[in-house]
């Protein structure tokens, strides 16, 4: 619980940068892109799921999202947990409300609500529920650049980053070469024991847009993100991080169409991410069967503080 507090309380070094937002009602393109701008919108619509009215990953039976940690050389670590997206709020000013629910490991228990503004100078609100003390405390938002659930990703890689933290180049058009990456020789338990978790390898020979982006912060934790993003879909498969021209992170994501007119429309099968300089690995496995786009929920006011005060076994 204490690495859920550290998070939240960080948000007090973090800057709050005044730019536009990516719209929900992007176009698709008409054609090829030439503006490395443009591709990064694109790819933010994908990853924002804009193509959804929701998104959620939930439990059917004993299959749930796994996120597994394994620190080099170790036994990994596994959280279980649900999240639901929602791009259509009802309240007024808000753009988009993100639930997360742990449902064991060392965050079991903790809930995370997270309110994201119209006003694009108006900082997210994160609303926690601390199991240790039965009660929901809200915060600011956090670093990009914190670790999202003690995993290799950051909050600026799962929400915060948005194309305007960055300066974008189109460096080529080309095809990816090879299958994503995977962790390897996990040790099972009761809920990975029959996840199918092994490398997507569909990517190889996708067309990709090879964008390089260069932090505004010039004392960021990176000082260059090189991203592989289809040129039919915008989903990312790949993204490397450098700083001082050494590759020190990379994040691969799994991708799947939820068979909808807009191309755009995928989510996903897994991440992978790795530190390169601790050997840290991270897995986020989503059995294909717990992802749900644009479902009504039974429960109406499912993104709220109540239901962080609830804490419900199901969501329905």
């Amino acid at each position: 619980m204490k690495k859920v507090l550290s998070i939240a309380l960080a948000a007090g070094l973090a800057s709050t940068v005044t730019m536009a937002t990516v719209s929900k009602d992007l176009a698709y393109p008409s054609g090829a892109l030439t503006s490395a701008d443009d591709i990064i919108n694109q790819n933010y619509f994908v990853n924002h799921f804009y193509s959804f009215d929701n998104m959620g990953i939930g439990k059917v039976g004993n299959d749930i999202t796994a996120l597994i940690l394994r620190p080099k050389g170790a036994n990994p670590l596994t959280l279980t947990l649900e999240r639901m997206l929602n791009n259509k709020p009802t309240a007024d000013g808000v753009n988009a409300q993100d639930l997360a629910i742990f449902r064991s490991g060392k965050l079991k228990g903790t809930g995370m609500l997270i309110t994201d503004f119209v006003d694009a100078s108006k900082s997210q609100t994160y609303e926690i529920f601390i199991p240790s003390i039965r009660k929901v405390r809200r915060f600011a938002e956090p670093a990009r650049d914190d670790a999202w659930g003690g995993s290799d990703f950051t909050f600026g890689d799962v929400t915060l980053r948005k194309p305007g933290h960055e300066t974008h180049t189109l460096t080529a058009t080309d095809k990816l070469s090879g299958c994503l990456g995977i962790m390897e020789n996990i040790k099972r338990n009761k809920y990975t024991q029959n996840a199918d978790i092994k490398a997507a390898c569909y990517p190889d020979g996708k067309d990709v847009y090879i964008v390089a982006s260069t932090p505004k912060d010039s004392s960021w934790w990176y000082d260059k993100r090189i991203s592989y993003i289809d040129t039919t879909t915008f989903v990312d498969y790949r993204t490397e991080y450098f700083k001082g021209g050494d590759k020190v992170k990379v994040i691969d994501r799994d991708w799947v169409s939820a068979g909808l007119a807009d191309k755009r429309a995928n989510y996903w099968g897994y991440w992978y991410g790795k530190t390169m300089a601790t050997g840290h690995e991270t897995v986020a496995f989503i059995p294909a069967n717990v992802t749900k786009v644009n479902h009504t929920y039974a429960k109406k006011d499912l993104w709220s503080t109540a239901t962080l005060r609830k804490m419900p076994k199901n969501i329905k």
